[in-house]
């Protein structure tokens, strides 16, 4: 499966949690920076999408939204999607409690978590999009040894507190009032049970969209681009800490409180109150390094 093919389930997904209206127009860079992907896979996708009939394409004005994303939705595989999530977590898991070697052949993969070869691509890919697995020279395949520690989740949230509160004072700083309001939505079905019910995926993904929303308002590119990598590659650690949900529901309840500054138009408020949200996860440092320390240690 090339990119292009590879993206168009997540491009319908996003355009379904985005709630955009029939007619919006489509920018295929911010899909492209949304995804951690070059533009070009993205235009592919966008004129496969234009065939399929959910976009139209108007000359020298760009992609249009011609369908409900959520009617358009083609149906899923969730026999194969299951294996392969339940696998991600898995291997996550090995590495993290020194169950699996840095170094692993394909065949090894296949063969420790029961996947077909087109399962097994389809897991190395997502696991290479987010950043910590590289394909050695010649055979086989490389974690990074960057990720396995307890502590590189504890260095990516100290990155952030330096930059999140930062980006919110950042000149023209504005959020739209749509997103604050797709924000808000989000985290009151969480606190009114989504927190029980969501995958760890799911939460993870949420949190993300959350953070990245409010530094995307910056409008600067360079807090932009490295909020987006930090959360790619925090993935690995961050979804062992769900093991414990206790603390979302607090979590939830700072991010309304975040909004109601930024509705207000109180960016220091705002950045005050997201420095001091994300100074409490610090807080939990060992609560949160009981969760993620391989057992026995």
């Amino acid at each position: 499966m090339n990119t292009a093919q590879a993206i168009i389930p997540k491009i319908v997904e996003l355009l379904a949690q985005e709630q955009l209206p029939v007619g919006s127009h489509l920018a295929a860079q911010k899909i492209a920076d949304r995804l951690n992907v070059s533009r070009s896979p993205v235009n592919d996708a966008l004129q496969s999408l234009c065939e399929s009939g959910l976009l139209v394409r108007m000359k020298n004005r760009g992609y249009f939204l011609a369908q409900d994303p959520e009617v358009h939705s083609p149906p899923r595989e969730p026999a194969t999607q299951n294996l392969v999530g339940q696998a991600y977590f898995a291997v996550a898991d090995d590495l993290l409690t020194g169950k699996l070697p840095m170094a692993v052949s394909e065949s090894a993969l296949k063969a420790r978590y029961k996947l077909t070869g087109t399962q097994l691509q389809t897991l190395l890919a997502r696991i290479s999009s987010e950043g910590w697995v590289n394909r050695k020279p010649g055979y086989g395949w490389e974690f990074s040894s960057m990720l396995t520690t307890p502590d590189s989740l504890l260095q990516s949230y100290r990155m952030r507190l330096a930059l999140e509160p930062a980006a919110l004072l950042e000149p023209g700083y504005y959020i739209e009032p749509a997103i604050i309001e797709r924000c808000r939505a989000v985290e009151l079905e969480l606190i009114n049970g989504g927190i029980e019910t969501a995958s760890a995926d799911e939460l993870h993904d949420r949190g993300v969209r959350f953070h990245e929303a409010l530094v995307e308002a910056s409008g600067n590119p360079f807090f932009i681009d490295t909020i987006k990598r930090i959360n790619k590659v925090r993935r690995l650690l961050s979804y062992r800490s769900m093991k414990n949900r206790a603390r979302y529901v607090e979590h939830c309840e700072q991010h309304l409180e975040i909004l109601a500054l930024l509705e207000k138009s109180k960016p220091q408020q705002a950045s005050d109150a997201l420095r001091d949200h994300l100074h409490a996860t610090l807080r939990n440092l060992s609560e949160i390094n009981d969760i993620l320390r391989p057992e026995g240690n």
